[in-house]
């Protein structure tokens, strides 16, 4: 039972570990801008709005985390509608917001832990780490669909999925090039 769950868990890795290594790279990014921008925050400006301090520093970096994700991490699963998308994305963002600024909410109200450390550790660390984890599954199977893509496809009448690779697309070095189709070509 232990060593099927190990090996669906190794083989899940092997599929994602691309889009994990490049999740996470953006995600280390968009935690400089987000940590850089709240510790300024707290420290200056805000220092009596921890909360509202995190809230401004999630925003600018899920700008960012839009971005990155848009046009690297997830750029094979975009849909055509960019609305959609960062509508999507907002909303997951909103809930990965609340996931962080209740860690320091809890921390600054309930536990009593004032310091600029304190609302550090537990928005930027802790409160990070769960919603990165929410994030990456949001990102993966609701934000990042291909779905518009893979619905014009099939309105089209082509029933392979436009990231896949036909076996025709493909050519050994044995085989040579395609021969040439017997279509007519266009002289203009």
């Amino acid at each position: 039972m232990m060593s099927q769950l190990w090996s669906k868990g190794i083989g899940l890795f092997r599929t994602l570990w691309r889009e994990l290594a490049k999740f996470g790279v953006v995600g280390g990014m968009a935690f400089i801008i987000d940590s850089g921008i709240f510790i300024w925050l707290i420290s200056g400006p805000m220092a009596d709005s921890h909360v509202k301090s995190k809230a401004i520093a999630v925003a600018v970096a899920t700008l960012f985390s839009w971005i990155g994700n848009r046009y690297w991490t997830f750029r094979h699963q975009r849909t055509k509608t960019r609305s959609r998308e960062l509508v999507m994305f907002v909303v997951m963002n909103l809930i990965g917001l609340g996931i962080q600024s209740g860690c320091v909410a809890f921390s600054y109200y309930v536990l009593g832990l004032t310091s600029p450390q304190a609302s550090f550790i537990s928005g930027s660390v802790i409160g990070m780490i769960l919603a990165m984890c929410f994030r990456f599954v949001a990102y993966k199977f609701w934000v990042f669909t291909g779905d518009e893509v893979s619905a014009s496809a099939e309105r089209s009448g082509s029933q392979q999925s436009p990231h896949m690779i036909a076996d025709s697309d493909l050519v050994s070095p044995e085989a040579g090039p395609h021969p040439e189709p017997d279509t007519p070509h266009r002289s203009g």
